[in-house]
């Protein structure tokens, strides 16, 4: 065999082990459905991750409340509002920090001084607080020199008339003023609400006063835009240390996750309401809607007063919803 052959066989090999273009294709092809078909099943996991933190954190929270129980005879208040104005007092959060191993951060925290004179505490950034699926994970600036930090758990105040100056008024088991016993909650801890899930920088609706003169409450998500006052685009659930119902509380008038609408230009906002922020008045009373919402998809997660955790459906009957937020309701809960 002459080399002008051997060398055009070798190449020839060559050529034939070698990919064409249209191979290169196909295989890039198939790569890519590989992906696409991985792809949900490695957020999926990464989802049930996520919420699997997320219950733990309830958790955590909860038996954080039963602590404070055992110590001190009774569950924290939403907030004591020892005067009116500008001051804002201290919420249930803050609390429970030295049942949250947080002993260290509540030692900063002056509670006769309001928020407003206390910027190191406000900033800081509480891990158990925060859903790991929530997007907004980030400080919210109040002002030129002040900070907050916002969270994704709030109290159960019950249902719609949350305060009457100076006491409040929630059928829930965090109330304004006046802490609860486990002796006032008759419907059992099993059965009543404490911890849900909230979504970080919620536009809301407040100080429009007494809605429309009407106390009833409301029946339609869209009456919230109707019963007006200053609106807040997306500072509702910034604050961990406010101790307003806006802030770290939530209401069952409206089932998980229902859109609350509200128009402002060519943009429509879901907000919650509060017709007079609790403490800015000595006799106006405060009526809210605070609903319930979290980042995983058809549900939040709740922690219930016995500390349970579970996960409740966003078609839950409103009925039910409701009667799962009273601490001496009397209702029946059917499975």
């Amino acid at each position: 065999m002459n080399r002008w052959h051997m060398f055009h066989t070798k190449s020839k090999n060559r050529h034939q082990n070698a990919f064409t273009l249209v191979e290169l294709l196909v295989v890039i092809a198939i790569i890519g459905i590989l992906v696409g078909l991985l792809l949900p099943a490695v957020q999926s996991a990464r989802e049930a991750a996520r919420r699997m933190q997320c219950s733990n954190n309830l958790r955590q929270i909860g038996i954080a409340l039963h602590n404070h129980e055992s110590a001190l005879r009774r569950f924290p208040p939403l907030g004591d509002y020892v005067s009116t104005g500008s001051s804002v007092y201290w919420s249930f959060h803050t609390k429970l920090l030295p049942f949250c191993e947080q002993s260290n951060l509540q030692n900063l925290i002056d509670f006769k001084l309001p928020i407003s004179q206390q910027p190191n505490v406000a900033k800081v950034r509480v891990s158990y607080l925060l859903c790991p699926s929530e997007p907004n994970d980030r400080e919210r600036p109040d002002g030129p020199t002040f900070t907050h930090y916002p969270l994704n758990y709030a109290g159960n105040v019950g249902l719609w008339h949350i305060y009457q100056p100076p006491v409040g008024q929630s059928t829930g088991v965090f109330q304004v003023n006046k802490p609860t016993s486990i002796p006032e909650i008759t419907d059992g801890l099993s059965n009543t609400l404490g911890i849900a899930e909230v979504k970080a920088f919620t536009p809301y609706l407040r100080d429009g006063g007494n809605p429309s003169g009407v106390a009833a409450v409301p029946t339609l998500p869209s009456q919230l835009g109707t019963f007006g006052g200053e609106f807040k685009v997306d500072s509702g659930h910034t604050e961990w240390v406010d101790a307003r119902i806006h802030q770290t509380g939530f209401t069952t008038t409206f089932t998980p996750n229902t859109k609350c609408p509200y128009v402002v230009g060519d943009k429509t906002y879901d907000i919650d309401f509060n017709s007079m922020r609790e403490g800015r008045s000595t006799s106006v009373p405060t009526y809210a809607v605070v609903t319930s919402r979290s980042h995983h998809v058809g549900l939040v997660q709740v922690a219930f007063m016995d500390s349970s955790v579970r996960s409740i459906s966003n078609s839950i009957e409103a009925v039910t919803w409701r009667a799962l937020g009273t601490r001496a309701g009397g209702e029946v809960i059917g499975e």
